[in-house]
């Protein structure tokens, strides 16, 4: 889930608007399914969560990550989950949504596609997003982590414990 902005740098900027682009990445083919909502209330996240359900094969257990927003863990949101067994949320811990894989996908669509871009209308944004999501998902490719998880956790062990001495340096 992420914001997508119509901007550009110039004097004469005018914000058409913004659109939160809820995105879930098929982990094994690289595919993505998408959706623009104006907000991201549960009310947004309940109707993403029904259209996984219709996209996906009805067999499939599905995991889904997530950060820890309060919207995904809405008592709504709760009570849709439980009747839908075949969903399994996952929470990233804070500061770690490099852990969803689907963050790079934004990270991709940004510089690909909306950083540069002139949108003079919300639909126009919208219009711009779903082509950028039908291409990818042309030919998808899965992501694969070229490090192991032990190389990666050590990695973030090692950032935490020198930000946490600059911190704590700080306050001395």
């Amino acid at each position: 889930m992420k914001k997508g902005r119509a901007q550009t740098m110039t004097h004469d900027y005018k914000r058409h608007g913004t659109t939160t682009l809820f995105a879930a990445l098929n982990v094994l083919d690289g595919t993505v399914i998408g959706q623009c909502q104006q907000r991201h209330t549960h009310a947004e996240w309940l109707k993403f969560l029904r259209q996984i359900d219709r996209e996906t094969p009805k067999g499939k257990t599905l995991h889904l990550i997530a950060d820890n927003y309060a919207t995904h863990k809405h008592a709504a949101v709760q009570a849709w989950l439980a009747k839908h067994p075949r969903f399994h949320m996952h929470f990233t811990p804070t500061s770690a949504s490099w852990l969803n894989m689907v963050e790079r996908f934004f990270r991709d669509i940004t510089t690909e596609r909306l950083r540069r871009g002139v949108f003079t209308s919300m639909g126009e944004l919208e219009a711009a997003i779903k082509a950028y999501v039908a291409h990818h998902n042309t030919s998808p490719k899965p992501f694969i982590w070229t490090k192991s998880a032990r190389d990666i956790l050590q990695k973030v062990i090692r950032a935490n414990s020198r930000l946490s001495g600059k911190q704590n340096g700080t306050l001395h």
